[in-house]
């Protein structure tokens, strides 16, 4: 061989590129990953996630991404190295940057899915939320943030039964997992205005004394048959139903009822029940919460409740349109980083969407936003205006499609070659990476 090849065959490459609106976001995590293959397949995997394929698993990925076998993705999930933990500090870190100290309502639930089985970590037979019965599966606690109607991942934490602890594993209930949550939160500096739950945390004491010591404003769900020790000659008692216009995400207006239910004389526990309508009662659902705000509570109780019901959405885009439970792992340091790279593509999302790329015009980052090109994709038909989460995912779909499906029909270019055709696709392909993503950068 010429030595002159030798020595370009070693010298480092650039990764391949994919679409502008994946190189600029993953652009930021390249120092992570020490191996340029290695950081290829984070973007390919970005790219893959966001693709409308139904299975996102590593097979069906590597097909849509165009690679010719899905072991390089297995490996850099599994062997190759990269610290998941320095990932994950790294996009939390992008997502403070562009807050830039505005609060955010933070959302503590968990989410259990179902795996055959017994050799995955951490799968046991328990109460698993997606399926609504106890079933042999993995559990993890998470929290979410929301802004603007918009959701954005934080923190996810797997719950370890008994039964399946390791040597170096320390026990720790869902209770304790979500309050180290917050803990984490708070001091790496989030401003938290406030904290959301359902039940199970709603009626834990020691959850409840977490967001104290923070002083943090809460409202927590409470099961109707939830138990309360009074003193004797103390009672319960419930106010008038009040009517309210309970205010959804969309702008839309319901009318909706709430009272208050004292427990005792001098209110040291005070509940409130929310329903659609009291003369339906029981047979209509109604919700119990417990709250630490103050004030008039008749309209801002039920519209801030109503904000829990965004983690049951934002978690089922991570299910259904991210592929958080397609994996084929059995080791859980293998399953969790493929947790967290779907938590950087959800946040990749969430950072192109209108309420986050107003945040970056204000902040005037040195980012072209997308009026600035010189291109107008919202003139596709199948351009979607809404501002929601799901909303901006199907357009960055419309922005990845033309690549994707350049990939699909390049083998047969070679069969039959069409000069036209290629030059037309690399003229739309260049097209899509004018559509400027908002990230800040820095």
């Amino acid at each position: 061989m010429d030595v002159e090849l030798q020595i370009l065959k070693h010298l480092a490459r650039d990764a391949h590129p994919t679409v502008a609106i994946i190189d600029e976001y993953c652009a930021e995590y390249k120092d992570l990953f020490k191996e340029v293959r290695n950081y290829e397949c984070f973007k390919y995997l970005h790219l893959g996630i966001i693709s409308t394929i139904k299975r996102k698993s590593l097979p069906e990925i590597a097909k849509v991404v165009s690679i010719n076998s899905a072991q390089s993705l297995h490996h850099f999930i599994a062997y190759s190295d990269w610290s998941v933990n320095e990932l994950k500090i790294r996009r939390l870190n992008k997502i403070k940057r562009i807050l830039n100290g505005r609060a955010i309502t933070l959302v503590i639930d968990e989410t259990g899915d179902r795996k055959k089985g017994k050799k995955t970590d951490y799968v046991a037979r328990q109460y698993l939320g997606s399926v609504g019965k106890i079933d042999n599966g993995i559990v993890s606690v998470n929290a979410y943030g929301v802004y603007s109607n918009i959701t954005f991942p934080l923190l996810v934490k797997v719950f370890k039964p008994k039964g399946t602890l390791k040597e170096s594993d320390k026990y720790k209930t869902k209770i304790e997992l979500a309050s180290e949550i917050i803990t984490e939160l708070i001091e790496s500096g989030f401003n938290i205005e406030l904290v959301l739950a359902d039940s199970l945390y709603g009626e834990s004491s020691q959850f409840i004394r977490k967001i104290a010591e923070y002083n943090l404003p809460y409202v927590v769900s409470i099961r109707s048959n939830h138990g309360v020790w009074l003193p004797a000659g103390q009672s319960v008692r419930a106010n008038k139903w009040c009517k309210f216009e309970r205010t959804f995400s969309n702008q839309k207006s319901e009318t909706r009822y709430i009272r208050e239910i004292i427990y005792g004389k001098k209110r040291a526990i005070t509940y409130w029940e929310i329903t659609t309508d009291p003369e339906t009662m029981p047979e209509n659902s109604t919700s119990f919460v417990m709250t630490n705000l103050q004030g008039n509570l008749k309209k801002t109780l039920g519209d801030l409740y109503g904000l829990r019901t965004w983690v049951e959405y934002g978690f089922r885009q991570c299910k259904q349109e991210l592929g958080w439970t397609d994996y084929r792992f059995t080791n859980f340091q293998h399953i969790e980083r493929w947790w967290e790279i779907i938590f950087c593509v959800y946040t990749m999302i969430s950072l192109n969407s209108p309420a986050f790329i107003c945040l970056n015009k204000s902040l005037k980052i040195e980012a072209e936003v997308q009026e600035d090109s010189s291109v107008d994709f919202s003139n596709h038909k199948q351009w979607n205006h809404e501002c929601g989460w799901k909303n901006t995912l199907n357009n960055l779909r419309l922005i990845i499609q033309p690549l994707l499906l350049f990939w699909i029909i390049y083998p047969w270019l070679d069969i039959f070659p069409n000069s036209h055709l290629l030059l037309g696709f690399n003229h739309l392909i260049a097209a899509m990476n004018q559509f400027k993503p908002c990230y800040a950068s820095g």
